[in-house]
């Protein structure tokens, strides 16, 4: 690994930081990386509320999206709520039928089978809704691109609000209305919202119709908090306030369907890392190994009872996708290993019976092993289909922009996409997409790097300044748990390897004046036992972490690499 210690702030800044705020320099330093220069937005940052929350009509379209929904409610047409079959896509769908659900009864959802109509809005989801007498889709997440599918609509009589919050392509669709901040005419002060927080947003302009504010909406927000987590937008500006207050819901009065989940997993408090890593999966699983309507089914219920056994069946779901992953990536690192092709640039590996719902996840675990853009490939149809990954730094679909003569469709975002080409094109696809990224990328990403926030003594880890670090929360894109550098540690002499594999590393470090003992464990890093043993000195790059045993609680640090 690289590391790679981020520029200390101005001392001017940091001084001025401190005396506003009476906390220690190094505080305010971790504030200032994060852009936070003043007391009002430390408070802002601080103290996540409602209030944060931008006027939606600032957002293009929004007037002419409420006024044709409005109209739709008064006349008792019948509206479709179309949404992807991710957990942005699902919890967007969820968030707006139950919204839409308190205002008229003609309200249903659709969520497009993976294997059968793939990506985004399809021509048979506007048949179906064409032959149900559907005269208003609202798509969520998804849309953005989808011209023919929208003039395929239009010509049926059938309108279109979208909200999207993929970038758009040199053309939109005809819809009645497109609610995209990275529109290049929308100047919404905000950019980086999710397809659940645009949704989210375009309910808060229809409750104002109604005198409600966004207070009146909390109830939604922990479908909102899950879609944050779990698409990994950057937890900044308003996607921080929406992240904070969706996981007080989800910790204090969550819906039946996330109540259901976390009972099964016997969770206690969630932070979003638990939304990303434990409510997020399970909720994908269903579009990935079933179908999407599982997810929606399960969000929208209001029976515990039933939420209960929905969730059960979600956790079966879970189960075979976990297994179904696992045997995938084994398969695909043999075949990069036969055929030596690590020494590229890239990772594009095919087999045409992967399963078509974990291929994403599975390029998310090659990476882990060659950091390296990745794309999986498995048989869809009469196409190829792919999920691509990329590694921190580097713009995938960018690149596969640039071999978009390859390519049938994609869409996507910097760091995730998915595409689809003819199957005669495969090996002419990979030639390219390996030249492209081996002329744009800079060499040094292809190593994987850590950013160290600052460096710092052992002495400096106080429970005070743990306490004050929780209140960074909660982390993500543009807001990363603080990474520390400590150098010059010893071990006491108890380092071990530890854990069924013995992979991991536990170690009680002091510094030179021995004046301070912690606790480290290095998950993963059961190999790097000779890099600490016989008290040789050696420096850490950790986060600060609480250890729970025997009803104590201590600071622990949670080490991400030693040398």
């Amino acid at each position: 690994m690289r590391w790679t210690i981020k520029p200390k702030p101005e001392s001017k800044k940091v001084a001025a930081l401190q005396k506003a705020l009476k906390v220690e320099p190094l505080v305010a330093s971790l504030l200032l990386q994060r852009g936070i220069e003043t007391y009002d937005a430390a408070k802002t940052f601080f103290r996540p509320s409602l209030k944060d929350l931008h006027n939606p009509f600032l957002m293009k379209d929004m007037d002419v999206a409420v006024s044709r929904i409005e109209k739709a409610i008064e006349t008792g047409e019948n509206i479709m709520v179309y949404g992807d079959y991710d957990v942005d896509g699902t919890t967007s769908v969820a968030l707006m039928s139950s919204y839409l659900k308190t205002r008229t009864e003609f309200v249903a959802t659709y969520i497009p089978d993976r294997y059968d109509e793939g990506y985004g809005v399809s021509f048979k989801g506007i048949d179906f809704a064409e032959d149900n007498g559907f005269s208003l889709i609202i798509a969520l997440d998804c849309g953005v691109k989808a011209i023919d599918k929208v003039a395929y609509a239009n010509k049926k009589g059938i309108d279109f609000v979208i909200c999207d919050h993929h970038r758009p392509g040199a053309e939109l669709p005809k819809a009645v209305a497109i609610l995209d901040p990275k529109r290049d005419d929308c100047a919404y002060p905000y950019k980086e919202l999710c397809g659940c927080g645009v949704g989210f947003k375009l309910i808060q302009a229809l409750a104002s119709k109604q005198g409600q504010t966004a207070s009146d909406l909390t109830e939604y927000l922990d479908l909102v908090a899950t879609a944050i987590g779990a698409d990994i937008v950057p937890i900044t500006g308003e996607n921080r306030a929406l992240a904070s207050l969706g996981l007080d819901v989800i910790n204090s009065n969550p819906r039946p369907g996330i109540q259901a989940i976390i009972a099964e997993v016997k969770k206690e408090h969630l932070t979003i890392t638990d939304v990303v890593f434990i409510v997020a999966p399970r909720i994908n699983a269903a579009g990935r190994m079933k179908h999407g309507n599982y997810a929606v089914t399960l969000l929208t219920e209001t029976n515990p009872e039933l939420a209960k056994t929905y969730a059960e069946e979600i956790e079966f779901f879970n189960a075979d996708r976990k297994e179904t992953d696992k045997q995938i990536t084994l398969e695909a690192l043999q075949q990069i290993e036969t055929n030596k092709e690590q020494d590229g640039f890239t990772t594009v590996v095919y087999h045409e019976a992967w399963h078509k719902g974990v291929i994403g996840i599975v390029a998310s675990r090659l990476i882990e092993t060659y950091y390296r853009p990745t794309l999986v490939f498995t048989k869809s149809g009469d196409r190829l289909a792919a999920s691509a990954r990329s590694v921190s730094g580097f713009d995938v679909y960018n690149a596969l922009e640039a071999c978009a003569d390859h390519i049938e469709q994609f869409g996507g975002h910097k760091y995730a996409a998915g595409l689809t080409i003819k199957s005669e094109n495969y090996e002419a696809f990979k030639q390219a997409f390996e030249d492209v990224v081996s002329k744009t990328i800079d060499k040094t990403l292809l190593t994987p790097e850590l950013k160290i926030d600052a460096q710092i003594e052992l002495t400096d880890v106080t429970p005070k300044f743990y306490r004050i670090l929780k209140q960074f929360a909660p982390f993500g894109p543009g807001n990363m748990s603080p990474i520390f550098m400590t150098a010059n540690l010893q071990d006491t002499g108890y380092g071990k390897c530890v854990g069924a594999d013995e992979n991991h590393l536990r170690v009680t470090v002091t510094n030179p004046e021995r004046t301070r003992k912690l606790v480290c464990i290095g998950f993963g890093l059961g190999d790097k036992l000779d890099l600490i043993s016989h008290k040789k000195p050696f420096s850490a790059v950790y986060s600060i972490d609480e250890n729970h045993w025997n009803n104590q609680v201590s600071l622990q640090l949670k080490l991400r690499d030693i040398k």
